[in-house]
């Protein structure tokens, strides 16, 4: 765990991006098409947690981006090269665009300033899409990855920032996958070599308490 200065300097406002992965109705919300994984997400707090971080993130003026998930009704471009595009085709709940299933999940709050970036291909949110090119016209250094899944979506996610130059900070408890105990065998083993881990409440009181600026005195003569 960093220290609370190191932290701090590391998710300073004016360049820090909260991300939200896959934190859709059709993914996390009742009517999930991955009813265990929504499950973990709500039976672990994790969605709970990542609703309070992007409440503080808006007041504190942190930058809010969304990235959600979906699918064309007739499916022209997406991906069906790997077996988990393939099942998800086949499940009976479909990330259509423009339906309720791609919508933001309570009891996160989507604020007019957010951004959100929605994909039709790939496992992750960054890949491919005008994430990189937004974070980078927002100023954006470091890039604090928040929700589903651990298996595939937020590695990915956390992999892409390192290695487009961005810092990747991840609130452990702000994430979920399946089975349970997967989730912190993940931080432990992959996502701590190359990302920052730290908590909610850590990450919250960083906003409450911002950094403070050493300002050198000029003597005047």
């Amino acid at each position: 765990m960093p220290s609370y200065e190191q932290l701090a300097e590391q998710l300073d406002p004016a360049t820090t991006v909260l991300l939200t992965v896959e934190c859709q109705q059709g993914v996390v919300g009742k009517d999930s098409a991955l009813p265990e994984l929504a499950g973990a997400a709500r039976s672990s707090g994790a969605l709970l947690r990542i609703a309070r971080l992007v409440a503080g993130a808006h007041e504190a003026g942190v930058q809010v981006l969304h990235a959600v998930a979906e699918r064309r009704s007739d499916g022209r471009g997406a991906s069906n090269n790997a077996r988990l595009f393939r099942a998800a085709a086949r499940l009976p709940v479909q990330q259509l665009s423009g339906t309720t299933a791609v919508r933001v999940a309570e009891p996160i709050e989507v604020a007019d300033e957010d951004l959100v970036v929605r994909r039709l291909h790939g496992l992750s949110p960054l890949s491919g899409t005008d994430v990189d090119a937004l974070l980078r016209n927002l100023g954006c250094r470091t890039l604090l990855v928040t929700g589903v899944s651990a298996n595939v979506a937020i590695p990915n996610a956390v992999f892409d920032a390192v290695n487009l130059g961005y810092t990747a900070v991840v609130p452990a408890d702000a994430i979920a996958g399946v089975p349970a105990d997967y989730t912190p065998a993940m931080v432990r083993n992959t996502l701590a070599l190359v990302a920052t881990i730290t908590t909610t409440d850590e990450v919250l009181a960083c906003w409450k308490h911002p950094r403070r600026v050493r300002v050198s005195r000029i003597r005047q003569g």
